[in-house]
């Protein structure tokens, strides 16, 4: 018995320094982070919602690539198609291309000491961001999250997809993957170089900002946009804003929906204006505890007339948000308590109506195979599905 109460003790004693430190450095980095404003731009899209279409463009436009290279993912994996990857940068870098390659320290474990020694070797600038210092809890669960790609300065990428097989449909339990991509050219690429650039100066206090060969003269484009980048701080006050001024309908498609307390507060008082919401989200859960999270906060809606639906064909790994047909949030930010409140994201606030014309009309064929949410099924859960609810609250803050 002894024995027992003291390993409960030393448990307590870890939960509570491990939550002072969760504390502690969320206090810090809402301290010492600037917001930084980008302008409205024109750039052109291109959208890509598959992994197959998108990776021969990608590779094309690196294998096209005549001076530099810059690239930032949260995940490179250890398969056939991240091999493929990392082979064009080395044989650009081998040509005299500068290549840059920005990696996040826990999303891209895989990428071990031997491939990172054969990267270097060839000439690839290598780094890993966001590696865990102190507070050393807290800055474990501060994840890069963003995807970006940028060649010469004027073609770049942007979106959900990482790099890795199982986006091109060669994971069972999560094939197909939905996911939603952008390839942007014109004024905006500026605005990405400089975030990798702010990126890459953080991990390797290199700084390469004002070198003017990252910044060629950009021609505009058709799309009216801004970039907002996010570090753990303002994205809540950018989607809080857009709820709060969305007047007829609002469409949210996210893979985790576990919204903080003001955006819940936000989205129940547009249903109070008869404000339509719907809600487009996977069947099947990439991480344990993530779709049980998201239920308390489907109910609430759901009781107050929005529409879920859970998609069905594959895994739903899509970031969009559109307010009245005016104004489409997409990116690399999750609608979850980990990208509000934690990771480096980017988000593109695009109001083209070409552009929200064209991402609508791919939401519908994704809606078409997609099974809708009843509030029978959420308020008659199985035993399991109640416990692992009741797990997923207390973890709500790191989902």
């Amino acid at each position: 018995m002894y024995t027992f109460l003291i390993i409960i003790g030393v448990l307590l004693l870890l939960i509570f320094l491990l939550y002072i430190d969760f504390i502690v450095g969320k206090a810090i980095t809402k301290r010492k982070v600037t917001r930084r404003n980008y302008p409205f731009r024109e750039s052109n899209f291109q959208i890509f919602n598959d992994g197959k279409d998108l990776f021969p463009d990608l590779f094309q436009e690196l294998e096209n690539a005549e001076k530099h290279i810059h690239i930032l993912f949260y995940t490179v994996k250890a398969d056939t198609i991240s091999t493929q990857f990392l082979e064009i940068l080395e044989r650009k870098a081998q040509d005299g291309i500068e290549v840059r390659l920005l990696l996040d320290y826990l999303g891209s474990f895989q990428i071990r000491k031997k491939i990172r020694n054969k990267l270097k070797e060839a000439g690839v600038e290598f780094a890993y961001c966001n590696k865990p210092t102190l507070p050393f809890f807290y800055s474990l669960q501060v994840r890069n999250h963003r995807k970006i790609s940028i060649i010469d300065g004027k073609v770049s990428y942007v979106g959900g997809f990482n790099i890795g097989k199982d986006y091109i449909h060669a994971n069972l339990k999560l094939s197909p993957w939905r996911d939603y991509h952008f390839k942007l050219t014109g004024e905006g690429v500026d605005d990405l170089q400089r975030e990798f650039l702010f990126d890459w100066t953080d991990a390797t206090k290199t700084n390469l900002l004002q070198n003017p060969i990252y910044f060629p003269e950009q021609p505009k484009g058709n799309a009216r946009h801004q970039i907002i980048p996010t570090q753990g701080v303002y994205l809540e006050d950018v989607l809080c804003g857009l709820i709060r001024n969305t007047r007829k309908t609002l469409f949210i498609g996210t893979p985790y929906f576990i919204p903080s307390k003001r955006i819940m507060k936000e989205l129940c008082m547009a249903q109070d204006r008869n404000v339509t919401i719907t809600l487009l989200l996977p069947t099947k859960p990439d991480h344990i505890l993530v779709k049980e999270a998201s239920f308390p906060y489907l109910r609430t809606l759901l009781k107050g007339g929005a529409r879920a639906y859970h998609y069905k064909h594959g895994f739903f790994h899509g970031k969009i948000i559109t307010a009245d047909d005016e104004i489409c949030l997409v990116g690399t930010p999750n609608f979850d308590k980990r990208s509000i409140f934690l990771n480096h994201e980017l988000v593109c606030c695009i109001f083209e109506r070409t552009f929200i014309t064209e991402m609508n009309s791919i939401v519908a064929k994704d809606i078409a195979v997609s099974e809708k949410y009843t509030l029978q099924y959420l308020e008659k859960p199985k035993p399991k599905t109640v416990l692992l609810e009741w797990i997923a609250r207390i973890f709500a803050p790191l989902l």
